[in-house]
């Protein structure tokens, strides 16, 4: 079976491939769509994150193609349509960044909170306006989490040990699901009227 990977993966994920006899693997990155149409057409499987734009003119182009893997979560620069009528096999790894964008989310909540770019420019040009950049406590905030799945559920449990209020609106959620993770399930409209912060959490749809 012969592979492409064409965006950059770590060193770790290509050798498990590598490790497979039966498998040939070419890694070739930053390739422009005209390039990877070129040469689609001589893979039985294509792997990608989020730069390469699997777009349907490409996968017309991918006679042997039997399967699209992302190393991610969205699936917004696949066309699945397309795949999927050519019978090719579209796969995520929805669990694999679950963890790190929780994390980055309340990264983000908290150097917001606490200006801390801000502070860090200004003592890098060797002032001290510790006042200037004192901020506010995350602690009894209202966060609002629009999308409740996998992310959204780990931001929420990170965000209850600050002592904050949770908000939360997704149509396919369940107030079982809600009070077990110990949220608020609210409108759209209540959620945004109420929160100090919001952060989405949603595929990239025609809904969303």
């Amino acid at each position: 079976m012969k592979i492409l990977v064409s965006d950059p993966l770590s060193e770790e994920g290509l050798n498990i491939l590598k490790e497979v006899s039966e498998f040939q693997v070419d890694v070739k990155t930053t390739l422009k769509p005209e390039e990877l149409k070129a040469i689609i057409g001589d893979y039985d499987a294509l792997i990608v994150r989020s730069a390469t734009k699997v777009t349907k003119e490409i996968i017309e182009h991918a006679k042997k193609l039997k399967v699209i893997g992302r190393a991610g979560v969205g699936l917004d620069n696949v066309d699945l349509e397309a795949a999927t009528q050519k019978g090719i096999i579209v796969m995520n790894t929805p669990a694999g960044n679950t963890i790190s964008t929780a994390e980055h989310t309340l990264s983000i909540m908290l150097a917001m909170s606490r200006n801390i770019p801000q502070a860090n420019s200004s003592t890098k040009k060797g002032e001290w306006k510790r006042s200037k950049f004192m901020g506010v406590e995350l602690y009894g905030k209202v966060l609002g989490i629009i999308g409740l799945g996998r992310i959204g559920r780990e931001v929420a449990k990170r965000a209850l040990s600050f002592g904050m209020r949770i908000l939360a609106f997704d149509p396919f959620l369940s107030r079982q699901v809600a009070d077990g993770v110990g949220v608020e399930i609210v409108e759209l409209e209540s959620l945004l009227e109420q929160s100090d912060y919001i952060t989405v959490h949603t595929p990239l749809t025609d809904d969303t």
